[in-house]
């Protein structure tokens, strides 16, 4: 069904359905390695990159945070950057992480699934910043099929 599944899942069409059941039972799901600490030492890189502003990501990075005086010492208290992977080498076309998760889409939603929106958000540990309260279909536009998928891929232990 989903190569990604075949290479780490065993039982694959049994996974999928005790995914998809989960997935419509809890609201959520905890899918683990999506990609392997080799994989992920990429998106490490970039992501302390655009964080380190090694990456000139000002046109999407925002401070998710500016409810609250920023704090001495840094830029933002909570660093937004929307779009990361139009910074990335090759883009999100080229991306493992985002080829991965549409497929994951697809098996539990359907073959029509498709990839819309990225943002990475680093808050800092020991930060006492709040992140603000918000709904993420709040953004999406207002079209009649409400299918959707929010990936969230922590890069330390959480």
């Amino acid at each position: 069904l989903i190569h990604f599944y075949k290479r780490i899942c065993t039982n694959m069409l049994e996974k999928i359905e005790d995914l998809k059941e989960n997935l419509e039972k809890n609201g959520h799901l905890v899918i683990n390695n999506i990609l392997n600490k080799d994989e992920l030492k990429f998106y490490d890189k970039f992501c302390e990159d655009l964080l380190k502003n090694n990456i000139d990501a000002r046109r999407h990075r925002h401070d998710l945070g500016n409810h609250e005086k920023l704090k001495d010492g840094l830029s933002e208290n909570i660093c937004q950057v929307m779009w990361p992977s139009i910074y990335m080498e090759g883009g999100r076309d080229n991306s493992l992480l985002h080829s991965r998760v549409v497929d994951i889409a697809k098996a539990l939603l359907g073959e029509d699934m498709a990839f819309d929106f990225d943002m990475i958000i680093s808050k800092e540990a020991g930060s006492m910043t709040e992140t603000p309260w918000h709904q993420d279909e709040s953004y999406w536009p207002d079209l009649p099929d409400k299918r959707a998928l929010s990936f969230w891929f922590p890069m330390v232990d959480a």
